[in-house]
């Protein structure tokens, strides 16, 4: 590897001699300069290969606070640090302000210096050695955990641990990275396994086991909460995974604290025509359709799936509350919208609850799947992530939520179901009334791999309306995509790597749920 290379720019150059041989016993190496002129022109010879810039404040001639913003037009990331005699508090702010790295007080001794340089320049070696470190000593235990016969709650915990080291190693840890993602892949076959026994006990009305899922969650996570004088503003945005709720919360710390952090558990199909209606409604699918056949459609009925969202949520906040509950809904699902939402954040302090369904997250799995350029924008988990965290950071959204900031608000923030990026192609042959979606299929005469997906023959079984006699519903595991034999390869290279929903994984079924307090 080669020498770091230091420019030293100091009128007593002469008298640190010692520190400039400490340094070059280290493996560094120094370039001097005793004065603002000379520092900039063996700058300009260097021709970029300058590492890091030590800079006098008060040589004669130009000073170092006149050398600093000099530096910064020639290369605006190269790391300065300050020495000075000088403890002015202007003088600090001064260089401070000009985006210095770091800054000394005279006298520095060698080990300070040898400090700095390793925050500066070591910094994300350091880390990233000390990382894949942990993560090595931590690998076994999660190896354990996954395989070691998990409960629900047992689940969401080695969920998150596995999303909290994919959220620490980040691109420069590409070995330890694949060992991650292997691990996850991993980690999702022992959950669709744990998925697959016992999914129907869940769902069971009679059995009241397993973990709170959709038709639960508002009823036990939000409910409870509400009327106690504190407007509640419920965002629910389609599509959230885990790990992107955790890139949004530091945003969100800016002006709210997390009270709780929770989950829930999506129903199958992880698909928002079941997940979020079951959602509002407080009902399994089944029951939708039995109680309200008007407003329940199939998948293969025309017309839009969830438009009947505001109408479940007030028959459920009916049947919740024993006292008048003032609500409102908002459907969020353009810039207008989004706009409309911002106006009128202050006038929803009125009610009890609101709730405001975003669904930008949703539109941005679709068009990546359709457009080239997002497919380049959001390649993987990272991209995914880091696209998702830009778009909040300027959404409307957040703008809305930062118009609340000095009002006591209690704020939820939530999902329907996750997506997972899908990897392994499985083969499926269905009639032309067979549905389109890539994670599950329902349909009549489906042939199939059965090691690939959790087949429903029964669909009451999994509390699912049947839309024809001999309907069947199939659930993609793991990475699964189902893809039909006709144009297999096209279709295979054009939907490998896409972010998808509607079947069984740690991503898409574990969904936060969490409870935030303005500050």
């Amino acid at each position: 590897m080669d020498k770091i290379k230091i420019l030293w720019a100091d009128d007593e150059i002469d008298l640190l001699k010692p520190h400039l041989m400490f340094l070059q016993a280290k493996g560094y190496e120094v370039i001097t300069a005793s004065n603002g002129h000379d520092a900039l022109e063996s700058y300009d010879e260097a021709a970029g290969e300058i590492d890091v810039v030590f800079l006098d404040e008060s040589m004669p001639g130009l000073t170092g606070l006149e050398v600093l913003p000099r530096l910064k037009e020639r290369n605006a990331n190269i790391p300065v640090v300050m020495i000075t005699k000088n403890e002015a508090e202007h003088v600090m702010e001064e260089a401070i302000g000009s985006q210095i790295s770091d800054y000394l007080i005279k006298p520095v001794n060698p080990n300070q210096i040898l400090l700095t340089l390793k925050k500066i320049i070591d910094n994300k070696r350091l880390v990233r050695e000390k990382t894949t470190m942990d993560y090595q000593q931590e690998f076994r235990q999660i190896y354990m955990q996954v395989t070691g016969g998990l409960n629900h709650e047992e689940w969401v915990d080695a969920y998150r641990r596995i999303i909290n080291w994919e959220l620490r190693l980040d691109a420069n840890h590409a070995e330890v990275g694949d060992i991650l993602a292997q691990q996850k892949e991993q980690a999702n076959t022992e959950f669709s396994k744990f998925v697959v026994k016992n999914y129907f006990d869940w769902v069971d009305r009679n059995k009241e086991v397993g973990p709170i899922m959709s038709h639960s969650m508002m009823r036990k996570r939000i409910f409870p909460h509400i009327g106690n004088g504190t407007p509640t503003i419920v965002v629910l945005l389609d599509n959230l995974r885990y790990d992107q709720w955790k890139v949004i919360e530091p945003i969100l710390h800016d002006l709210f604290r997390t009270e709780q952090e929770d989950y829930f558990y999506s129903i199958l199909p992880t698909a928002t025509q079941y997940s979020r209606n079951a959602i509002f409604a407080g009902m399994m699918p089944d029951d939708i359709a039995a109680n309200f056949p008007d407003k329940w459609k199939n998948d293969n009925d025309e017309g839009g799936k969830n438009l009947n969202e505001d109408f479940f949520l007030g028959k459920q906040i009916e049947r919740a509350f024993r006292k008048p509950i003032k609500w409102d809904y908002m459907k969020v699902t353009n810039v207008n919208h989004g706009k409309e939402l911002t106006d009128n954040i202050l006038n929803y302090l009125n009610n009890d609850i609101t709730v405001v369904v975003y669904n930008f997250i949703d539109m941005l799995s679709h068009a990546r799947t359709e457009m080239e350029v997002l497919k380049e924008l959001a390649g993987d988990e990272r991209a995914y992530r880091s696209l998702t965290r830009s778009w909040f950071l300027h959404s409307p959204l957040w703008a809305a939520l930062q118009r609340l900031e000095g009002r006591d608000v209690q704020l939820f923030v939530t999902t329907d179901h996750g997506t997972i990026r899908v990897q392994t192609p499985s083969k499926v042959v269905g009639d032309r009334e067979t549905t389109t979606n890539l994670r599950y299929k329902v349909g009549r005469n489906l042939q199939f791999d059965p090691k690939d997906v959790l087949v429903v023959r029964e669909p009451k079984q999994a509390g699912l309306p049947r839309p024809n006699v001999s309907s069947t519903f199939i659930f993609a595991k793991e990475d699964f995509f189902f893809l039909y034999p006709n144009n297999y390869n096209h279709y295979h290279n054009y939907y490998k790597n896409t972010f998808q929903h509607g079947g069984i994984s740690l991503e898409e079924m574990i969904c936060p749920v969490i409870r935030m307090r303005t500050k």
